[in-house]
């Protein structure tokens, strides 16, 4: 089973893409493993910090190196990926011959209320997150619009096409990560 390291773009506790992963997780129950990586106590990136980085930093790098994978879970502010996800890329990508990232298969998901989903959002982090060296997964793309009820309270999906597509990416996921797990 691939342990994903998964990189949830909002901190707040009700947060529709922290629920969104969480189903995700679900569904992947018995072929991925998802571990939320704790981000709420990550510092703005400073590179003044390196002599004596902070815990969570090497928290955040550990974790991300010990994954088979990456799945990011974006929300889209201002028509971009939150700073939160950024100063994470940013703080995994450094010191310079360090890059934790690099040659990490991942995957791009993000929900919202809106009828584009998070696209325009994740257009920003697939550049990003291939200027870093990671393996973008480019198909199916996700851009789940999220309608109350949705998904429940014990982070099922209640409609049965929403439920087979996520399914389905989810496999298309696993397979990505088998790919490149024989290629390292």
């Amino acid at each position: 089973m691939f342990k994903i390291a998964v990189i949830v773009g909002s901190l707040r506790r009700e947060s529709i893409n922290r629920r969104f992963a969480q189903a995700l997780a679900k569904l992947a129950e018995g072929e991925l493993e998802f571990e939320h990586v704790e981000l709420g106590d990550l510092p703005m990136y400073n590179d003044d910090l390196w002599p004596n980085p902070p815990a969570a930093v090497t928290r955040l790098k550990q974790s991300v190196e010990a994954a088979d994978a990456v799945l990011f879970v974006t929300p889209e502010y201002n028509r971009s990926i939150p700073a939160l996800i950024k100063n994470t890329i940013d703080w995994g990508s450094r010191p310079r011959g360090e890059n934790s990232w690099a040659g990490k298969p991942v995957g791009i998901v993000g929900t919202s209320g809106g009828a584009i989903g998070t696209a325009v959002a994740q257009s920003h982090l697939r550049y990003v997150v291939t200027v870093c060296g990671m393996s973008l997964m480019p198909q199916p793309e996700v851009y789940f619009v999220n309608k109350p009820g949705l998904i429940t309270d014990s982070f099922e999906v209640s409609d049965e096409k929403s439920r087979e597509f996520l399914a389905g990416y989810v496999t298309k996921f696993s397979a990505w990560i088998a790919q490149h797990a024989k290629k390292a």
